[in-house]
């Protein structure tokens, strides 16, 4: 009797674009991949990227899920872990972000998305949010936060959450969490802790 071997998750991402796609080949394709947890998928002008994150990608995303949502406990602040939930305007864009979430109660969209970059290139991601006027979008890129605020119709670069429930996160103390986190996950969530008191 031969055993199924399982293979390791890949430790990169890998990624597909396909442009000339218009919505209703988009919803196909989404469809098919309906039943996959390792797939993410994003759709604007008429391009599709299908990214399958590898085991660094989900450490970082996993990580900074645990750290936020350790601060919202720490600080009795309500909180909706939305995870990857599709947030989509109907005919023109679709996302897929690695965490999201709404702060005090639930709304039609997010308060904040948040993307781990371990890859160049591709769309620009902030046109995706734009169109759906996610309040403030992060991402995780080379071992540092970028945050984007929504201002009118465009995005602003901040150095600290405009979001009520986060003004008091010390981006800088989070980031050094996440990078201890490589190490020790304890030792992050207990450097957390004491930063707030």
């Amino acid at each position: 009797m031969t055993q199924a071997k399982l293979e390791n998750p890949p430790s990169s991402d890998q990624r597909i674009i396909h442009s000339g796609l218009n919505w209703e080949q988009f919803k196909l394709i989404q469809a098919g991949f309906a039943e996959s947890r390792r797939v993410r998928l994003f759709y604007s002008d008429n391009t599709i990227e299908i990214i399958m994150p590898g085991r660094e990608h989900e450490f970082f995303k996993t990580i900074i899920g645990m750290l936020i949502e350790l601060f919202c406990l720490e600080t009795e602040t309500e909180f909706y872990p939305l995870g990857s939930t599709t947030q989509e305007r109907e005919g023109e864009v679709a996302v897929e972000p690695d965490e999201s979430y709404c702060f005090g109660e639930l709304k039609n969209r997010p308060d904040l998305a948040i993307e781990v970059v371990l890859t160049s290139g591709g769309p620009d991601k902030l046109h995706r949010y734009r169109s759906l006027e996610i309040p403030e979008v992060w991402f995780w890129r080379e071992g540092t936060f970028h945050l984007y605020h929504l201002r009118g119709s465009d995005y602003e670069d901040i150095v600290r959450s405009e979001i009520p429930e986060l003004i008091k996160l010390d981006l800088e103390l989070f980031g050094r969490c996440v990078l201890m986190a490589q190490t020790s996950r304890l030792e992050a969530a207990k450097t957390l802790r004491n930063g707030f008191k």
